[in-house]
């Protein structure tokens, strides 16, 4: 228990060296010049370490693993799989403040060892073919991430290669609120952190909801304001909601 609250109050630390990067795409603030990196690039550098560390954890160690710690492993480095390998290739977006990408660097490099040892090293996985909390977590996962990988693309088709105008999104979930990806994000989260019932999960997935949960109210209020004629129904975050 003391080493989970470890990594619980490790992990809130790095939350606030994360928080510079509510100062890119739309939201970054011109009054503080900064060095940029192409978009592509940022975001493949960023995100690889939290893929790597755990894999180098386990491959690390010599101590056999149970199916359910292998599932639960592979669930977490898929999602950076993507973000890593296809979502950093594919995304469109303007150059990324350096001082942003060092800090999500720190943090998921910070993030992806202290999930990959919990996991390998402390989670308690015994019963995982029976428990309900393991395989409505993974279900959560899933649809979480079908949702965010589907509103990823729902972004990417609204303007064609070279424009820089915005446009209001449409398709999916973005009939119902301004950021489902976030929303597909943070399901995502809490599902993992209900498969594995394990503090270090649940402050990610808690860290996720109060990082871009915020920036979903902004991109929010930013279609409002810009775009007269935008759907008073749809809300931020949450469909019928907030």
């Amino acid at each position: 228990m003391n080493s989970q609250v470890t990594h619980f109050s490790l992990l809130l630390k790095v939350s606030t060296v994360a928080k510079i990067q509510t100062c890119y795409g739309r939201h970054m603030m011109q009054t503080s010049p900064t060095r940029l990196v192409p978009a592509r690039l940022a975001w493949f550098i960023q995100e690889l370490p939290a893929i790597l560390i755990p894999l180098l954890l386990m491959l690390t160690s010599h101590k056999p693993y149970s199916v359910g710690k292998m599932l639960l492993l592979g669930t977490f480095c898929l999602h950076y799989f993507y973000r890593t390998f296809i979502y950093s290739f594919l995304v469109r977006g303007q150059p990324y403040p350096l001082n942003a990408m060092v800090g999500a660097i720190f943090f998921t490099s910070i993030n992806g060892f202290l999930q990959g040892y919990y996991l390998l090293h402390c989670a308690q996985l015994n019963e995982w073919k029976t428990d309900c909390r393991f395989l409505l977590g993974l279900l959560l996962f899933y649809t979480g991430m079908a949702i965010n990988i589907h509103s990823d693309y729902c972004l990417r088709n609204l303007r064609k290669s070279g424009e820089v105008i915005y446009k209001v999104p449409k398709g999916g979930l973005f009939e119902y609120v301004s950021a489902p990806n976030y929303l597909g994000e943070i399901v995502e989260w809490f599902g993992y952190a209900m498969a594995t019932w394990g503090f270090p999960s649940l402050s990610f997935a808690v860290f996720t909801t109060c990082f871009i949960g915020p920036r979903a109210i902004y991109h929010h209020r930013f279609y409002n304001k810009k775009f007269k004629s935008y759907s008073k129904s749809r809300k931020a975050l949450i469909p019928f909601l907030l």
